[in-house]
């Protein structure tokens, strides 16, 4: 497998879409082509699978730890890997530049392409850039002029070349159709977005014409990566949720379930129950969105809270424990836990964190500790038991959270099966009866 970064000093920048017309490009030249992200996130990826028709993967250190990143990536291997860095190139957890998409590509040993938007400069520009290409290490080996029309960039091309000896790769112009919205966790979904796939297309077109993409191919190197993992084959029938309303796994999550377990995906909008089955997860995504919709599905509703009462294992994330609840800001739901979920005007609880169980939970045993992730606006209002002690990475804050009822359970954090790989198998064993819960 051949790597690739593409990064930026700052988000907002565009590189998600530029991206994803990369990937589109290469996939449209008969390339194999894995897409992924730096970082958790679960929207630009959207853009990338759907740019690639392959799921994109998040390569991340805090969540997966670096083997877990690197065997992530011997899953389903693909011939080329496309990355996006997530925020800007040096941007880690905390303060500093760890996990950040400098050190994930220092780790794989892949080079990055630069996108940089000037903006009310002209050459202030050059010793910004030329502090931030040689902090790399080498490791930058060219720079796109993004959102810039022809005439400044053949202003400060050869500048750039000159002060910072770096390789302008072309210029991609400002136009109001390649502007993709967002709100509040961040891009809105590539699969609300209207004529996504056109604008992707026209990004590709545009890359073609404008940048040195021969310069680009050459940029790609080996990857340092793991190859595919044994797994052991388990007799568990497993329902992912998933449509627009949940959309939030992790690739590498469903991947490890579909190498053990037999798997069915369930839509929740359009589908009217749930199969009979040993497991249902419920991941993130924007139930608040589709309040109404998932609330009108009483079928769907009935048949989840009838497998929670009946002893069946439910493991729910985030935007799935909001669906689990009573109600979503007045739209009834499953109601599997007694309890509202509203949503607020700011972020209740965001960035990486670590989590220790108080008593035995589906994912592990009392003490058993894991890396996490949480990303969101929504509280819960919900007297019970909590299971689990929450602190922040790199932080004081201390919080709890993690509910149970009978076989469900259901908690804020996002984690990786590869990253708490002990988790995956405690969590099987219990499924399959191997252990009790």
């Amino acid at each position: 497998m051949k790597g690739l970064m593409v990064s930026a000093l700052n988000s907002g920048s565009g590189k998600t879409l530029f991206t994803a017309g990369l990937i589109r490009l290469f996939k449209n030249n008969g390339l194999s082509v894995l897409p992924a992200k730096t970082g958790p996130d679960y929207i630009d990826t959207q853009y990338h699978t759907l740019a690639a028709g392959e799921m994109a993967q998040n390569l991340d250190m805090h969540l997966q730890g670096k083997d877990g990143m690197k065997k992530s990536l011997g899953i389903n291997k693909k011939n080329y890997l496309i990355v996006e860095g997530a925020m800007g190139y040096y941007d880690g957890i905390y303060n500093t530049y760890k996990n950040s998409s400098y050190e994930i590509a220092k780790e794989l040993n892949i080079d990055t392409i630069l996108i940089y938007s000037p903006k009310g400069e002209m050459f202030s520009l050059i010793p910004k850039l030329k502090g931030f290409v040689d902090f790399s290490d080498k490791r930058i080996k060219g720079i796109v002029l993004n959102k810039t029309s022809k005439a400044i960039h053949d202003l400060i091309k050869p500048k750039i070349e000159e002060y910072v000896g770096i390789k302008v790769l072309g210029h991609i112009e400002e136009q109001n159709e390649f502007e993709i919205k967002s709100r509040h966790l961040g891009l809105f979904q590539s699969g609300e977005v209207k004529n996504c796939d056109l604008i992707i297309d026209m990004m590709a077109q545009k890359i073609k014409s404008n940048i040195d993409v021969e310069y680009i191919s050459n940029l790609f190197k080996d990857v340092d990566y793991m190859e595919d993992m044994a797994l052991e084959k388990r007799n568990i029938d497993v329902v992912v949720m998933k449509d627009v309303a949940f959309s939030f796994y992790y690739r590498e999550n469903l991947n490890l379930l579909e190498k053990t377990c037999n798997v069915y995906y369930v839509s929740p909008l359009r589908d009217e129950r749930i199969p009979k089955c040993n497991f249902l997860y419920i991941g993130g995504g924007y139930p608040e969105v589709f309040k109404h919709e998932l609330s009108i599905n009483k079928k769907m509703l009935n048949s989840i809270k009838n497998h929670a009462n009946n002893n069946g294992f439910i493991y729910a994330e985030c935007g799935g424990f909001m669906y689990l609840c009573d109600e979503i800001d007045g739209e009834k739901m499953v109601g599997v836990f007694k309890g509202k979920s509203l949503m607020t005007d700011k972020l209740q609880n965001f960035g990486y964190n670590n989590f220790e169980l108080k008593d035995e939970f589906l994912i592990g045993d009392k003490g058993d500790k894991f890396s996490a992730h949480e990303f969101h606006r929504s509280v819960v209002e919900i007297e019970d038991n909590r299971y689990i002690k929450i602190n922040k990475t790199m932080g004081n804050r201390e919080w709890q959270c993690g509910y149970r009822y009978k076989n469900t359970f259901a908690l804020y954090p996002h984690i990786s099966f590869l990253g708490n790989f002990e988790a995956f198998n405690k969590m099987l064993d219990k499924i399959e009866g191997r252990t009790k819960t």
